[in-house]
Parts: C-alpha cells; sequence; structure tokens
C-alpha cells in the first residue's frame, strides 16, 4: 500500500485545484483497501474512493481524511467467453469501453471519451449519447463499513440517471466502496443492426459511431481546459414556458452567464453547462460559481439546477 501524507489533490482532480489530503493512498488490492479502511477508523476520520478525479471538487482547505484510489488488481477486465465481463473499479472505462468494441459488443462503447474509472461510473451511472453504463451491468461487488463483501444485481443497485444506491448509501453514512462490476452483452449485428455483417465489419461500424461521438465532444466541450464535465444534472422538465427544454447549458446560456468569471473560475464559451479553471482558479471561485448560475437560472426561469460534481 502506498500511503502520502499532505498530499495536494490539485495532483489528483481533473480541475487541477483542491489542498491537501491528510492521508492520500494507493490500494492495489483488497488487502490494501482494507488497511486503508481500517487507519481511517482508527483516525475517527471520514474517507473517499477517488477515481480518475473527473467529478470531483475538493475544497481549498483539503480533506481531513483519507483519500483512496484503487489500482494494481482494480485495473483488471477478464473476459472469459467474449461476451461477459467481470471489470475492477479501478480500471478506466474508455478502456473497458474499447474492450467490448474490439469484440463487436455494443452498449458502452459510446462511453469510451467519458475519462473516469468504472467505479466512478457505477457510482453515478455515467452515460452518455443515450448509453448509461448500468444497462449492460448484471451485478456489482462492494465492501460495506464492517468489512463484509457484498454482491448485488443490478436491479438492487437501483440504477438511475446519475444515480445509483451507492449515493444512497454514501448520504446514509454507510458507505460502501465499488470492487468491481460484472456486465453482459449482446453481438452488435442482433435485434437493430445490420444482418450479415462479419464481426470486421460489425467493429468497423461501431468505431464508426465512436468516432463520431468524440468528434462531437472535442467540437462542444472544453476539452483543453480544466474541468469536471457538466456541472449540473439534466432537468426531468424544464421551465414554464420550455417544458421539454431540459438541458442545463440551454438555461445558463439564456441567462447570458456564458463566458462569466468569478476568480479564475469561468462558465465555459464553448458549452454552458462546463464551468472551467480558466487559469488560478480555486475551488471557492469554481463553487461561487456554480451558485451564481444556480441563482441566476432560478431568477430568470423558476427552475433549479442540481449540481453533478461532488463537492469533497
Amino acid at each position: 500500500m502506498h500511503v502520502l501524507e499532505n498530499e495536494p489533490m490539485s495532483k489528483h482532480t481533473s480541475f487541477r485545484v483542491g489542498g491537501p489530503a491528510r492521508y492520500y493512498v494507493k490500494a492495489e488490492c483488497v488487502a490494501d483497501l482494507q488497511e486503508a479502511l481500517a487507519l481511517a477508523r482508527r483516525g475517527n476520520m471520514p474517507h473517499f474512493i477517488l477515481g480518475n478525479g473527473t467529478n470531483v471538487l475538493v475544497s481549498d482547505e483539503g480533506y481531513a481524511g483519507v483519500i483512496i484510489t484503487l489500482a494494481g488488481e482494480f485495473s483488471a477486465i477478464d473476459s472469459p467467453d467474449g461476451r461477459t465481463y467481470r471489470v475492477g473499479a479501478g480500471c478506466p472505462l474508455g478502456k473497458f469501453a474499447r474492450a467490448t468494441l474490439k469484440q463487436g459488443l455494443s452498449g458502452i462503447h459510446k462511453l469510451a471519451g467519458i475519462p473516469g474509472t468504472l467505479g466512478g461510473a457505477i457510482y453515478m451511472n455515467a452515460g452518455a449519447y443515450g448509453q448509461e453504463i448500468g444497462t449492460c451491468c448484471t451485478q456489482v461487488t462492494s465492501l460495506d463499513t464492517a468489512g463484509n463483501t457484498r454482491v448485488r444485481t443490478a436491479g438492487e443497485c437501483a440504477f438511475g440517471y446519475r444515480h445509483s444506491l451507492f449515493q444512497e448509501l454514501a448520504r446514509n453514512g454507510s458507505a460502501e466502496t465499488i470492487l468491481s462490476a460484472t456486465f453482459a452483452f449482446d453481438p452488435a449485428t442482433a435485434g437493430d443492426n445490420p444482418t450479415g455483417e462479419s464481426q470486421e465489419q460489425t467493429v468497423a461500424r461501431l468505431e464508426a459511431e465512436l468516432a463520431e461521438c468524440m468528434a462531437k465532444r472535442k467540437a462542444t466541450q472544453p476539452l483543453n481546459m480544466p474541468n469536471a464535465g457538466s456541472t449540473f444534472k439534466r432537468l426531468a422538465q424544464g421551465a414554464a414556458d420550455t417544458p421539454t427544454q431540459i438541458a442545463p447549458g440551454y438555461y445558463i446560456e439564456a441567462a447570458g452567464l456564458k463566458g462569466t468569471r468569478i476568480g479564475g473560475a469561468e462558465v465555459s464559451t464553448l458549452h454552458a453547462n462546463f464551468i472551467v479553471n480558466a487559469g488560478g482558479a480555486t475551488a471557492k471561485d469554481i463553487s461561487a460559481l456554480a451558485e451564481l448560475v444556480q441563482q441566476k437560472v432560478r431568477e430568470k426561469f423558476g427552475i433549479t439546477l442540481e449540481r453533478e460534481i461532488i463537492l469533497l
């Protein structure tokens, strides 16, 4: 187990901001993870499992607890038959998505551009371009606060839009650590796709779909600036005058907030639902800007935007 004390979280989050964690641990096996959790219990400290740090804003004061990153055996992808997979929580989501694509399997191939890990994707039920990680998931294995291994079916995980049971457990003080998940896929040539396609043709078609998604992502998102992805969740229903318009970016832009800055934080001029670190931003700047956006949109349209980014 690799342990660092007072490690700056600006080095481990996509916003490139955040003060020091009291302890930063890289766990490479279950024994490491259990030891890290024991460290937190002995010190009566909170703990947090951090993936690639792509959906998290850590405060400037830091985190007075144990930040744990999963590596080593948690990064493994195992597929006994090329259609079912067992994947560790520390595995990059893009790596897993591309592995299924190479087998001619559809279901998560469009998620290859999401820069997170599988554990974080399960926790948030990550999705893009009409696909979500929970759709093809069959079960999730986790470790509870007592050190017991839990196995749940996908139904028991209560996947919804950017939601899973694991968020509820965390809010209730009984957070569990996602260890791995299993998945089942059908060949992309089945059902609504062309018949008579060879696997090579299927893979080429899926790669073309992914390339289209990646091009769209590059053209519409500020990938060249530090950010944490979408700041706010999609709405269940829009404003009274535009009830079917559920994209937060629509309302943020309509409120004239593109380019609005607080300190080094800026509402992206490319995509209004992204807040970027335009240079020298602090977590306080980013948080204050997000609150300003919520306030202005509420005043103008009477709707409340819900944060997607986790505050730590």
